[in-house]
């Protein structure tokens, strides 16, 4: 709808002007040719410079406005003189002291209630605080889509590592299972032999091959009794012992293969020795597995660290080496079932170390974290309850 207004002696009433002046928004009045008549005191406000100086423009309000938006206004100026109708197009103003406002702009054509043409008004309206509003949502906005897809993310490494589960206990049934058949037979090997040896001479040329057939029986025995203690954990009875006195009786079991490895196996000294009710066999062998990997990895000359802390109700274990470390491609890979990183080493074992260690350790309540990178050796914690209620 077009303004209909009196005529031009009009601005000098001061009771007009006065009411034009309240207004909140910044009106502008120009001629049919873009010129600026009159501007309200609002424009000071918004911007710092005075209807007087605004007057004196010659391109009004150009100057006010930011260069990147100047020819958006001049269009709007533009549409103006053609007496067409806008409304709220957004622009931004630099003020006076050099911060910049976002505005809206509004116009249409002023005509006199007899017809005759007096030119157009802009009003213009300060958005700034909308914008910072719109800004926050669309960032809210960004976070919360950010989120969805980190939660989608999550939500399908859980699926695969669900199906992962699942595919290693099918597995774990399976090994069980074959390991219990085995061991049946592999006592009758064993007792057999044992009788077949006890007739043959140490004296005989091949009774050296016979303590090897020993061995391997033996290598067979524990293979799958490490199969079995993996997938079917058996529950032993917690007792209060002294964690040092374990490290200390694992350190002795491997001092021979720490000897031939020339590697020096060393526990940081203590303050106090702590106590745990847990069951013993169970830590004895998590700890073996975890120093024995760490002699293993390590380069004659090297050094294993072991050292022994306790936070709340957790006592921590941990061993560390010098050798080359763990590759960022493995690491993730190194507590599954028959995975090994020492496969030119003959004769370490069939990768379920590190699988038997955290199925005990986790049976207890605990877990084994490692920090790793090639280069730097590698830091595995055991951390162990301070007491188990298993019985």
């Amino acid at each position: 709808m077009k303004t209909t207004l009196p005529t031009d002696d009009v601005f000098n009433n001061d009771c007009f002007r006065a009411i034009a002046n309240c207004t909140y928004d910044w009106e502008s009045w120009h001629t049919s040719a873009g010129r600026l008549l009159w501007v309200n005191a609002a424009v000071e406000r918004m911007t710092g410079y005075s209807p007087q100086e605004c007057l004196t423009m010659s391109d009004y309000p150009l100057p006010i406005v930011a260069p990147e938006d100047r020819d958006k206004i001049a269009a709007v100026l533009k549409q103006a003189q053609a007496d067409e109708i806008g409304n709220d197009v957004e622009f931004r103003a630099i003020h006076r002291e050099g911060h910049e406002l976002w505005m809206a702009v509004s116009w249409q054509p002023m005509i006199h209630e007899n017809g005759k043409h007096l030119g157009f008004r802009t009003s213009i309206r300060d958005i700034t605080e909308r914008n910072q509003l719109r800004e926050q949502l669309r960032l809210h906005a960004a976070h919360l889509e950010q989120l969805v897809q980190e939660r989608t993310a999550q939500i399908t490494q859980l699926e695969k590592n669900r199906r992962k589960m699942e595919k290693l206990a099918a597995l774990g049934q399976l090994a069980a299972g074959v390991a219990h058949e085995v061991n049946n037979p592999l006592a009758g090997i064993r007792n057999a032999f044992a009788l077949f040896k006890a007739d043959v001479p140490a004296e005989h040329e091949h009774f050296e091959l016979l303590e090897l057939i020993d061995r391997e029986i033996e290598r067979i025995s524990s293979i799958t009794h490490l199969m079995y203690q993996l997938y079917r954990p058996s529950a032993q009875r917690s007792t209060s012992f002294m964690i040092g006195n374990i490290v200390e009786d694992v350190i002795r079991l491997l001092e021979p293969a720490a000897r031939k490895a020339q590697v020096e196996v060393e526990r940081e000294a203590a303050a106090t020795d702590i106590q745990v009710t847990l069951p013993e066999g169970e830590v004895k062998q998590i700890l073996l597995n975890l120093i024995q990997n760490a002699i293993q990895a390590s380069a004659p000359g090297d050094t294993v660290s072991i050292h022994v802390s306790s936070l709340n109700e957790t006592v921590r274990v941990e061993v560390a080496d010098q050798g080359s470390g763990i590759t960022e491609e493995n690491l993730p890979r190194i507590f599954d079932p028959f995975f090994s990183t020492k496969p030119s080493m003959p004769r370490q074992g069939m990768g379920l170390g590190l699988s038997v260690s955290r199925s005990l350790i986790e049976a207890l309540g605990g877990s084994i974290d490692v920090v790793s990178a090639p280069g730097s050796g590698a830091r595995f914690t055991a951390s162990f309850p301070i007491s188990t209620q298993q019985s």
